[in-house]
């Protein structure tokens, strides 16, 4: 069975990533090459929640976990949705789906200390490679962008006048973070030594030492690494930066819908889950504070 309409609507109409796009197509033949082993027929158009139900239960026997497996049904749930936006089928056959339960892991984000221990105390190399590196950390803190969002960025897209960074976002979406003094410092001094190496006149901003734009397992690498020496997390990451922006300007008093404009969530939903992150600060703060609490 061929998806084609489908693909091309997400595309077109949702603004969708090829990566996204390619990961919905991949779920949707997975479970059509299912109906044709168990049903003899690939066409999942027709199909009612018992097969679904099947799918399911064959992907929990294989060692799925349940948030995979939820984002699988997910791009099935797109998908009838689409079919019923151009009225091929009349009702969606997981109307009444629950998603299966997932135990919510809390991002641990850097503490102030690391981070200063990374920015302010180690030494990064005097060359192209140590200032870009030291300037990707700061924009991530600075700004708390996606690591996509930091690969596509733009020397344009930095606006020295107005102190201001356009970051793409999901689905072309655009929004305007502030540009702080000590990224604008770090990014002019970048830009001195980036000249040398945009021997293209490339408007990507930021660029491996071929000239060429930076890649994902880059951008990870050298956090991971420069985190190594600072933190004793598992987990060190692009994203855990982001984390870490979100909870600090929380611990600061910042508003949770101004934090969720600046990380560029659609709903305010999205923002909240940093809050649980706040909330030792915020007990430490109530301690100290609360009348109730003083000798």
């Amino acid at each position: 069975m061929t998806f084609t309409s489908f693909t091309e609507y997400l595309k077109l109409e949702k603004n969708y990533s090829v990566h996204t796009v390619t990961a919905y197509e991949k779920d949707l033949r997975s479970f059509s090459e299912f109906c044709e082993t168990a049903y003899e027929d690939d066409n999942i158009k027709g199909v009612h929640y018992v097969q679904i139900r099947n799918w399911i239960v064959s992907l929990v026997e294989t060692g799925l976990m349940n948030a995979t497996i939820n984002r699988k049904v997910s791009s099935l749930k797109t998908y009838y949705k689409y079919l019923l936006k151009t009225k091929q089928i009349e009702v969606s056959p997981l109307i009444k789906h629950k998603a299966l339960k997932t135990s919510k892991k809390i991002q641990v984000p850097f503490s102030k200390k690391e981070m200063d221990q990374v920015l302010e105390n180690i030494v990064f190399k005097n060359d192209f490679a140590g200032i870009r590196n030291k300037t990707i950390i700061e924009m991530l803190y600075a700004t708390g962008m996606r690591r996509s969002e930091l690969i596509n960025l733009k020397e344009s897209d930095i606006d020295y006048t107005l102190k201001t960074i356009k970051i793409l976002g999901k689905r072309n979406k655009e929004r305007i973070v502030p540009l702080l003094q000590k990224l604008e410092v770090q990014l002019k001094e970048y830009n001195t030594q980036r000249k040398s190496i945009a021997i293209h006149k490339t408007d990507e901003l930021f660029l491996t030492a071929k000239g060429n734009k930076i890649y994902p397992n880059l951008v990870y690498r050298l956090i991971n690494d420069y985190f190594s020496v600072a933190s004793t997390k598992t987990k060190k990451s692009p994203h855990i930066l982001r984390h870490t922006f979100a909870t600090h300007l929380l611990n600061q008093g910042a508003d949770l819908n101004a934090v969720k404009e600046l990380l560029g969530h659609a709903s305010l939903a999205s923002t909240q889950v940093y809050t649980h992150n706040s909330l030792a600060e915020l007990k430490n703060v109530y301690a100290k504070a609360h009348p109730r609490n003083k000798k």
